[in-house]
């Protein structure tokens, strides 16, 4: 692997302990996947935020760094809203670890926006070059907005974040954007509900693997997108996908089908996930819910109240700039938080069954929160958590 002599030097600790700890980080990342060099990054997006997930031995190694992003990082949900924890039933000892994460991070310039989905942060554009680590915002970027990120590790997203760059493989070579798979829809979506989407990511994702699947036969706006892609890396490993005619590089190059395995999924496959189901609980928003999201949560709910616990998450920056929708949504009797969602959350692990509209949380819910998880679009969510 080249390395310049200004990275060079870091790798020999001219530039400190932790930066030369984090070189070797990408440099060992970059050497196992036969990366020739690294590449400058736009943005890095680093998980490993909430103390659900990386408990008291990461916190020590966080707090052991000293160094600070060069580049605009931000974070990924935590355990909990930083601000109305105790509102959730957050466990004092827990909150207090969380917010030492919190501050870990904060002090090694990571911005706290505790977010899966960075994007509408307008922190990316076409062609970037990244390190982000949450997988649904990795397929985000890659195939919605044409950016250029592998999935990170937390370590190495942070890594990344602090010296700047990333090691060039992967997803960052044009050669390995091209589809390896045909999937066609048959039937076309009966429901443009974003959860039908997260449906049929749901099971594409177990299809395809690790592969870069081209769909036909779907016509997806970007909550849709971001419901499929986020699906298709939770119960798969897929970081790119391309959508005929839709997505940036779809249009741009030309992609013929013969050759690429082919797969049909049928409108029927997709419904047959959706069950009427009793739960104790509905969660709403992983990712994270879009302005788009909130409006219409907040119109389903206009007159109702909520008769079961109904958990609304989105990027903090997003419930602030749309205050007249939370004070909507809330005076139903639901709870929009920012900084976490019902995966990384605890709050979530006292219920024993929970309706969601996202087919990531489907495939989460069960291992994360130890609860049964239902799927259904976000009117049937509604009404569930509307009924007694």
């Amino acid at each position: 692997m080249h390395l310049t002599g200004e990275e060079e030097a870091i790798l020999n600790g001219e530039e400190g302990e932790t930066r030369q700890q984090l070189m070797e980080i990408l440099v060992g990342v970059g050497k196992v996947f036969g990366a020739e060099e690294m590449v400058p990054i736009r943005s890095a997006q680093v998980s490993g935020a909430s103390y659900k997930t990386i408990g008291e031995w990461g916190l020590k190694w966080l707090s052991s760094l000293d160094a600070r992003a060069v580049v605009p990082a931000v974070l990924n949900p935590v355990g909990m809203d930083r601000i109305r924890w105790e509102e959730m039933n957050i466990d004092p000892a827990f909150a207090q670890k969380q917010l030492e994460v919190i501050a870990a991070y904060e002090r090694l310039g990571i911005r706290l926006e505790c977010t899966c989905t960075p994007y509408y942060l307008n922190i990316i554009e076409y062609g970037d070059h990244l390190a982000w680590s949450e997988s649904s915002a990795v397929s985000y970027a890659n195939s919605v907005i044409g950016a250029r990120t592998n999935r990170e590790g937390g370590p190495s997203a942070l890594a990344a974040a602090i010296i700047g760059k990333t090691p060039k493989y992967g997803f960052h070579l044009i050669e390995n954007r091209k589809p390896t798979m045909h999937i066609h829809v048959e039937g076309g979506p009966h429901e443009s509900d974003p959860a039908w989407y997260g449906a049929l990511g749901f099971l594409a994702g177990k299809i395809c693997g690790d592969k870069v699947p081209l769909f036909s036969g779907i016509r997806p706006g970007r909550d849709q997108l971001k419901n499929l892609g986020a699906a298709m890396a939770a119960t798969g490993a897929v970081a790119l996908y391309h959508v005929h005619g839709i997505t940036p590089e779809a249009r741009i190059f030309s992609y013929p089908t013969e050759g690429l395995e082919e797969v049909i999924i049928s409108s029927e496959e997709v419904e047959s996930l959706f069950t009427e189901e009793c739960v104790d609980a509905v969660a709403l928003g992983c990712p994270h819910c879009s302005p788009d999201e909130l409006v219409h949560v907040a119109d389903l709910l206009d007159g109702c109240i909520v008769k079961k616990p109904l958990y609304i998450f989105a990027a903090r920056d997003i419930i602030e700039r749309e205050a007249d929708l939370v004070r909507r949504i809330e005076k139903s009797g639901a709870w929009v938080y920012a900084d976490t969602c019902m995966v990384v959350s605890p709050a979530l692990e006292r219920y024993e069954r929970i309706m969601v509209n996202s087919g990531k949380a489907l495939a989460y819910v069960p291992s994360m929160c130890r609860a049964g998880a239902v799927i259904g679009t976000t009117r049937e969510c509604i009404k569930a958590a509307c009924t007694s």
